[in-house]
């Protein structure tokens, strides 16, 4: 006969052991934050390749040369700030640590990596900016063979324009909060559908990215591929790390990060019909 004092040693030593591999994991996690973090900031210096300009090509880089709409400095207040707010306010509402945990895992590992990539991009592809002549030759004086006149900062940062930072900054940060606020609202499982606030809330993070997109061929910063592409770009990064601690968004437990889940147990996708009397009709749906 097994002793009690026996299964509770052992459930002891099961449970010390379960919490010493979160914690490595968890810190294998942050590790790996950092070094997105470190390689985003060292590339981001980096001189990338410098395109010839065919003559052809000319008016497509001599546009005036502007203040960003959207600043830089703003768009790091609002790509940290907004997580901050939106999965506080999450974290208030449920009361789930473990919740709060997996969504700044995420968040972060979308932000960083999504700069990394882009900046490997921007670096290989060296497309110029569409003010990048007044970058260039500030003074206006043009010219054939490209010896620049201008701040040598502003000349490398001038053939950083695709794809555009901003838009894959802003989509990896807040498309992110857009499908956590999707699963979190259960906006499209049987349980929120019809709720058009729910609906709105998803749609207003999202507006916020596009707009910030769009802004960047307002000011002339970028061409409309370079924005196109880096809102691209983000949003399919987003919903890759989104979807490694949380459920597709129109699962029925998509509130609930894996973590939280019984091991390899996800609810199935909400039907659009069942064998019910009222198959006819929710056919429909």
């Amino acid at each position: 006969m097994v002793d009690e004092g026996d299964d509770k040693v052992t459930e002891s030593v099961v449970t010390m052991a379960t919490s010493l591999r979160l914690h490595t994991s968890l810190i294998g996690e942050i590790c790996l934050r950092i070094f997105f973090a470190i390689f985003f900031y060292i590339s981001d210096d980096a001189v990338p390749f410098r395109r010839k300009i065919q003559p052809e090509e000319f008016w497509l880089y001599q546009f005036p040369r502007t203040p960003s709409y959207y600043p830089g400095r703003w768009l790091w207040r609002t790509i940290f700030g907004a997580p901050i707010i939106v999965i506080g306010i999450v974290y208030t509402w449920k009361k789930d640590l473990m919740d709060l945990k997996q969504a700044f895992l995420g968040v972060i590992l979308s932000i960083f990596l999504t700069g990394s990539v882009t900046n490997c991009i921007k670096l290989g592809v060296g497309r110029p900016r569409p003010d990048f002549m007044a970058r260039c030759f500030p003074d206006g004086d043009f010219n054939n063979d490209f010896r620049c006149s201008g701040n040598e900062v502003d000349v490398i940062q001038g053939y950083k324009s695709f794809p555009s930072g901003h838009s894959s900054f802003a989509f990896s940060s807040l498309g992110y909060l857009a499908l956590y606020v999707a699963g979190k609202l259960q906006c499209f499982s049987r349980r929120g559908r019809g709720q058009t606030w729910r609906l709105c809330c998803v749609v207003c993070l999202l507006l916020w990215p596009v707009m910030i997109a769009v802004s960047r061929t307002a000011d002339y910063h970028h061409h409309w591929q370079d924005v196109s592409v880096g809102s691209v770009l983000g949003m399919i990064i987003a919903y890759v790390c989104y979807r490694q601690y949380y459920p597709a968004i129109n699962k029925l437990n998509s509130d609930i990060p894996y973590m939280s889940l019984p091991q390899e147990v996800e609810t199935p996708s909400t039907p659009l019909y069942s064998n019910s009397p009222n198959d006819d009709v929710l056919k429909m749906v």
